[in-house]
């Protein structure tokens, strides 16, 4: 799965202890979801997308084929 926090971070100018922050979480669990190393649950994909104002289908993108 690769996502595309790091990107969406970017053009609001959020670190990723701010987005840890405002989602309930450690800024490790941000590192590990941005490399694509951690599956987050739906509740937390969901406040992720929720606080980068987008949809997780846009957040997370799936490869089928792995």
């Amino acid at each position: 799965m690769r996502t595309r926090i790091r990107e969406l971070r970017a053009k609001y100018n959020m670190t990723q202890e701010e987005l840890a922050k405002k989602v309930g979480v450690r800024r490790e669990t941000i590192v590990f979801l941005e490399k694509g190393k951690y599956n987050p649950s739906l509740k937390l994909a969901y406040k992720v997308a929720k606080v980068l104002n987008t949809t997780i289908e846009e957040l997370f993108i799936f490869d089928e084929n792995k």
